[in-house]
């Protein structure tokens, strides 16, 4: 292939030179036999994945030592586009002197920068990232034949963006332990959405069953009602609800004021409860029986306030006569 197959030479110029070079020439092309794998002392390994994206499809070979899990070499066969049998080339270049768990945390975002020219160009175009993400998912499949076990056990649950191979589980553990609010902050943590923008909103090159905008939105609104959740439980009277100050402050009223003033023919009415600056609350009180017109009302008002702030623990408490 060359720059002259193609119909314009802007298409080409999207592709660095080692992809193209790769395409034309891999390095690691080829096929591994069980003779060869006992004449060295490896076990084979032979892993096959398919794209439903474009139909691609890869092969690859593994002569894995099993005293060290350490592969030793490694080679693979490819059905599909330039792009894949580049990504697919440099992914088994990867792989090799690597253990099988160093080599399982290879991803197509390693392969795609490990071909490119210059370290800020991407290798290929946006929407030929789909084809570098087989290098991921037949890795994943190798590893676990080598370990016998189920590749979806391995495979995270549900990946949202398949360029960056990044699952929903990651996306919102960001999103709570940063604050993260827009795709912009989010992808100050994470590759997500860096690459063809498919999973970023709804009419992307590729059409999503869950997009990074709806994530963060509903993990937001989770943020929002496990915050409101807590402070319907808390005991802690600055983090209550509005109701649930109310309440408490009913209860030290009638179990710690009452009786005092009762004793003196007097008796104590709350009448509203406020929220205002500084998150302080304002008691509005009105006095009756005795209390009412009691020379003492200005002391019998700050011991209401004192015992208040006492037994709710906090001093964002103002009791106001009315």
């Amino acid at each position: 292939m060359a720059r002259n197959d193609l119909i314009t030479g802007n298409v080409w110029e999207q592709y660095s030179n080692k992809v193209i070079e790769r395409m034309n020439s891999p390095k690691f092309l080829g096929e591994f036999s069980e003779e060869n794998a006992k004449k060295k002392d490896a076990k084979l390994v032979v892993a096959d994945f398919g794209s439903e994206a474009c139909g691609d499809a890869v092969r690859l070979y593994w002569l894995v030592d099993t005293k060290t899990d350490k592969i030793i070499d490694a080679r693979f066969k490819s059905f599909g586009c330039g792009t894949a049998i580049a990504s697919s080339d440099m992914m088994t270049e990867l792989t090799l002197g690597k253990t099988v768990d160093e080599a399982m945390k290879i991803t197509n975002l390693d392969v795609e920068k490990a071909l490119r020219d210059k370290p800020d160009t991407p290798a290929f175009p946006p929407q030929k990232m789909h084809c570098s993400v087989m290098a991921y998912d037949v890795i994943i499949e190798a590893g676990a034949k080598y370990k016998g076990v189920d590749a979806n056990q391995i495979k995270n649950s549900e990946i949202v963006c398949e360029c960056a191979r990044v699952t929903r589980k990651e996306i919102e553990d960001i999103i709570k332990e940063h604050n993260v609010k827009t795709v912009e902050e989010l992808q100050q943590y994470t590759d997500a959405g860096t690459y063809c923008k498919s999973c970023v909103k709804p009419g992307g090159h590729e059409e999503r069953s869950v997009y990074l905008v709806d994530i963060i939105e509903e993990t937001n609104k989770k943020i929002k009602q496990g915050e409101i959740l807590s402070k319907i439980v808390t005991n802690v009277f600055d983090d209550m609800t509005l109701l649930n100050k109310i309440k408490s402050i009913e209860k030290v009223l009638k179990e710690k004021v009452s009786y005092i003033l009762e004793a003196d023919g007097g008796s104590v009415e709350l009448v509203d409860v406020k929220e205002v600056e500084d998150n302080e609350v304002e008691v509005l009180i009105e006095y009756k029986g005795a209390c009412s017109t009691c020379n003492a009302a200005v002391l019998t008002l700050y011991m209401i306030e004192e015992t208040l702030k006492k037994e709710l623990e906090t001093d964002k408490i103002r009791v106001v006569q009315i």
